[in-house]
């Protein structure tokens, strides 16, 4: 009678074990999916700081250089990291290369190709596209000042959201997880 009681209660210890360690398993996937959003958050005010540096260089080389439109953009890979420095690369080669008949088209081919790419810098970069090319000098001069003045609008919007919009991020990802977690056991 006490072997079995030994047996049944190794048994529900057992189960008492494989709940709990379920549990801390799904706090803890649902609480990196949460610093997962937050860490997207801060590679969007990463990217964007990056493409108004970009952008600002660009300006630059426009007004005092004249460079001409591939080679300003393999110039502008070159002082930046990370995915802007590969989408300028592949835009200088795009045209090149005449692959589209005119920017637009090759900023959007060169978008396309990058799906990880968020939105606001997506929709930035397209912006770029439709400007550089289509002008003359001073209608080009004038779209960069768009473009730049749209992505620093943005950054300062994320800038200000960043602290909040992170901790939300994190703690609606651990409550989630624990509110699975009390649901399942």
């Amino acid at each position: 009678d006490s072997a079995q009681r030994q047996v049944l209660y190794s048994g529900k210890d057992i189960c008492m074990n494989y709940k709990i360690v379920g549990s801390a398993l799904i706090i803890t996937s649902c609480g990196g999916f949460g610093l997962s959003l937050a860490a997207g958050c801060r590679q969007q005010e990463k990217l964007l700081s990056q493409l108004i540096q970009i952008l600002e260089y660009m300006e630059y080389e426009l007004q005092y250089r004249l460079t001409p439109l591939p080679d300003l953009c393999r110039s502008s890979s070159k002082n930046s990291t990370g995915i802007l420095r590969h989408i300028f690369l592949d835009l200088a080669r795009e045209l090149d290369w005449n692959t589209a008949p005119d920017v637009q088209s090759c900023m959007a081919e060169v978008i396309h190709r990058y799906r990880n790419l968020p939105q606001v810098v997506r929709s930035l970069l397209y912006q770029l596209g439709c400007t550089l090319g289509k002008f003359d000098f001073p209608g080009q001069i004038k779209g960069l000042r768009s473009v730049l003045a749209a992505a620093s609008n943005e950054l300062h919007a994320i800038k200000a959201e960043r602290n909040i919009r992170s901790r939300n991020y994190r703690t609606l990802g651990f409550c989630a997880g624990a509110a699975l977690a009390i649901l399942l056991a």
